[in-house]
């Protein structure tokens, strides 16, 4: 297995990849059905590894399995990312920045009953 990524050298080394076909990329509302398709394979074995669903004899659940399904899903939104001239890393801090400001004091208190609560 190799080192870790920075957001960067991941977003990279995918454009050098899929630059290495003549095709290139593929439409971004390709990827974005190719993204959906993938966190639909990454929520089927969640559903069975940690929700009520019990696994087919023929479902994929491992520890590999999950993995290779965040894979697939972080390379997907990473060639959106990248057809888009989206810089991932600045994008996860301005995130993380927005959810700290957001969120600073959201979840210190105790949990409001089901008819109190708001979707945000």
């Amino acid at each position: 297995m190799s080192a870790a990524l920075t957001v960067a050298e991941a977003q990279q080394r995918v454009d050098h990849f899929i630059r290495s076909f003549p095709q290139g990329y593929f439409s971004e509302l390709a990827n974005l059905a190719r993204l959906t398709e993938e966190a639909g394979e990454l929520a089927h074995i969640l559903l069975r590894r940690c929700g009520p669903l019990r696994p087919k004899p023929e479902d994929r659940i491992s520890a590999e399995d999950l993995r290779n399904e965040m894979g697939d899903v972080l390379f997907t939104l990473i060639c959106l990312a990248n057809q888009q001239s989206i810089d991932l890393g600045q994008a996860l801090l301005a995130t993380i920045d927005r959810y700290n400001l957001r969120d600073r004091d959201r979840h210190h208190s105790p949990p409001q009953s089901a008819g109190d609560q708001s979707i945000d």
